[in-house]
């Protein structure tokens, strides 16, 4: 299948091309926020994964905390979800529900359990993040259309600053993925990647 034309683009084009202002994260304030890098999801989040642990790595490296989303369908299921996508479950137990083992977590990292698209809903994870002291989050995972989206978009509105990670989501099509960053960079978020976080980690050391 021919790939869009976008795709032959510059990296840094592609992904910046939509930028409407910039900012770099301050590690001493933001939380890295894994969305839904599980099993069901292992082959639309591949082409993000090495983007992943470096973005990962370079948030551990500066102090920043790393928290995990996995998103579980309930007993039964009912509602929007279950219109949407009426084959489509992740049960909890199962391989589809497991993080990736190339998603970096380890012991001690908050994991927060959610049924719908916003790691924010009925999950306890703003109140978390607050205890923390966060005030910025940086959303990576998949589906960057879907549950990145959503999660980034109820931040905003719950009063955290937000950067999206453009080399660490994934989603089922190029074009998708570059809707949701336009979306972002016009009232949601700022967008950055690995070499931007690198970069703005290495200014407050």
């Amino acid at each position: 299948m021919p790939r869009p034309a976008s795709s032959a683009l510059p990296p840094s084009y592609t992904r910046y091309r939509y930028e409407t202002r910039r900012r770099d994260p301050n590690p001493r304030a933001a939380a890295l926020l894994v969305v839904d890098v599980q099993g069901h999801f292992a082959s639309i989040a591949a082409p993000a994964m090495p983007a992943l642990a470096a973005t990962v790595a370079l948030c551990r490296a500066a102090g920043a905390p790393v928290v995990y989303t996995r998103h579980v369908d309930p007993v039964p299921r009912s509602g929007p979800l279950d219109e949407w996508w009426p084959g489509d479950r992740i049960a909890d137990g199962t391989p589809a529900a497991e993080l990736l083992p190339g998603s970096g977590r380890r012991e001690g990292d908050l994991v927060v359990e959610k049924s719908t698209y916003s790691g924010f809903a009925g999950t306890g994870l703003e109140e978390a993040l607050r205890r923390m002291g966060v005030e910025e989050v940086i959303v990576t995972g998949v589906m960057t259309n879907l549950c990145c989206e959503t999660t980034a978009r109820d931040a905003f509105v719950r009063g955290f600053r937000v950067f999206f990670s453009a080399d660490a989501t994934a989603t089922a099509s190029q074009d998708l993925q570059e809707a949701t960053l336009a979306n972002m960079a016009y009232g949601f978020a700022y967008i950055v990647d690995c070499q931007r976080l690198e970069a703005a980690f290495g200014k407050v050391k």
